[in-house]
Parts: C-alpha cells; structure tokens; sequence
C-alpha cells in the first residue's frame, strides 16, 4: 500500500499523548514493562523520561515529536510490513518515523530480546 499525502498529514496532527497510553498498554498486557517502553523510545528519538514526560504534558503533535526528536542513525534498519505498508517504501517523514515507532512497540510486545528491538547486532556492521 501507498501512504496518502493525506494519511500523512492526519497522523502528523495527532497527538503523542493520545497514543501513548496505547503503547503502554499493549507492552504490558504482553508482559513488557514502562521502562522497557521508555528505553525502546529513548533509542529511537533520544528522549530521556523527563522530556518524554515533559511532551506528553504539552501534547505536541506528532510532527513536533519527531522534529525535536535526534534520531538514532541505526534507524533506517527497522524495516518490514507495519498496518500494511512496507516501512522502508514510506515517502512521509513524519508518518515513516511513526512506524519506526510502531513497529518498535510491536518487537517489544512480541517478546523480541531488547538487544535485537535496538538493533544492537547489526550496529556494528554498518
């Protein structure tokens, strides 16, 4: 599937905070917990648990989230299919990122060992 300009523009205008609490419940009905969660967010925009806090307070939209945010340069290897669309193909920035994120959480609901979510191995080979 392609991502619309317009699909793009209505997850850019969501806010983090109203996904957020999502995110922890899935973790934790599969056994994972906040910490995990934060650490797995931490990598990926390099937000500490005070600025993460400090952005859901501010309910800033997506698009402001990831323009504060300092991506991990190992970003780029998280790839595979997330909602149907192949993660890798996304054009958007902001919605590519988004399910950078999803997917993410889904590794880490799925039980993936922490080392592999953060792409530790494959760090080394880049």
């Amino acid at each position: 599937m392609k991502v619309t300009a317009e699909k793009n523009e209505q997850v850019a205008k969501m806010t983090f905070a109203s996904v957020y609490p999502h995110y922890v419940t899935k973790v934790e009905k599969k056994g994972r917990t906040k910490a995990e969660l934060h650490q797995v967010i931490e990598w990926l925009t390099g937000f500490d648990e005070a600025k993460l806090q400090e952005l859901i307070e501010e309910k800033v939209t997506f698009e402001t989230f990831f323009q504060q945010a300092t991506l991990h340069p190992n970003a780029h290897l998280i790839k595979g299919v997330i909602c149907g669309y192949r993660i890798e193909e996304i054009e958007f920035e902001v919605y590519r990122k988004c399910r950078y994120l999803d997917k993410l959480v889904d590794e880490l609901a799925k039980g993936r060992k922490m080392e592999k979510i953060l792409r530790v191995d494959k760090a080394s080979t880049k």
